[in-house]
């Protein structure tokens, strides 16, 4: 794929995942637009961009609200185009064992990262069906397979995208948008700082970048890594509960 003649726009742009996507898009030829609701660090991100010949926007928005976001994709598409490719990235953890869940904190996890989700697929797709080609990808995660301890609402967020993408995938079968679901196990980002837990197989965020590019350059309809820990998580899949519940709840990695 050459990302030059790409417009693609990346939500949960201001660290983490999404700010070493929106980083490696640009450095390709990518014009990226940058959605976060932080916009004073989108700004120093696309000055970040800028200095190294790259194109980038920076459209504070929360992606909770639809109308912004749909703004914000408008905003987009008249500076630079019309928008190729969504990373669906925006995403936020929660660590909570069961007996200390509360309503209004599972609210939020499911607002962020699945209506977020909704809201940034609904700003783009209809112009990507109007022209005929286009790209959805999805950042989920391994969590989507089987519910993790301490990950009631982050297990269930992102098993919600990964159905809802699949979904989508189904439907647009013959439109010319393709649709991408990624799967990531553990990468080292704010998400995962701090944990007192050894987490396996924990990748760099540039090694994990490049993976995801490659998967959407291949226009894959999934991709699950690290190929490691995508292996024993699908073997979960197919495990007695029994065994699972054993095997899980001696494998916390939510510390």
């Amino acid at each position: 794929m050459d990302w030059s003649y790409r417009v693609v726009l990346v939500t949960g742009a201001s660290s983490g995942i999404g700010r070493g996507l929106a980083i490696e898009l640009a450095r390709r030829g990518a014009a990226v637009g940058l959605l976060a609701r932080r916009g004073e660090v989108l700004n120093e991100l696309v000055n970040e961009v800028e200095a190294v010949g790259g194109r980038a926007l920076a459209l504070p928005a929360d992606v909770t609200d639809a109308t912004a976001v749909r703004r914000a994709a408008d905003e987009l598409s008249a500076k630079f185009g019309p928008i190729d490719v969504l990373f669906a990235n925006a995403g936020v953890g929660a660590t909570t064992h069961a007996k200390d869940l509360e309503a209004k904190q599972v609210a939020s996890v499911v607002d962020v990262n699945i209506i977020g989700v909704v809201n940034s697929v609904t700003a783009v797709l209809p112009g990507m069906v109007e022209r005929g080609r286009g790209q959805l990808v999805a950042i989920s995660s391994l969590a989507a397979y089987r519910g993790l301890p301490k990950s009631a609402a982050y297990s269930a967020s992102k098993a919600a995208v990964s159905a809802f993408f699949e979904s989508l995938r189904l439907d647009l079968y013959g439109s010319g948008v393709a649709v991408t679901i990624i799967h990531p196990g553990f990468i080292k980002t704010p998400l995962t700082a701090g944990r007192q837990a050894k987490l396996p197989w924990l990748l760099e965020l540039s090694d994990a970048v490049r993976k995801i590019l490659k998967a959407t350059e291949a226009r894959k309809k999934s991709y699950a890594f690290p190929w490691q820990l995508a292996m024993v998580v699908r073997a979960g899949m197919i495990m007695p509960n029994f065994m699972y519940d054993w095997i899980a709840r001696r494998n916390s990695f939510r510390e």
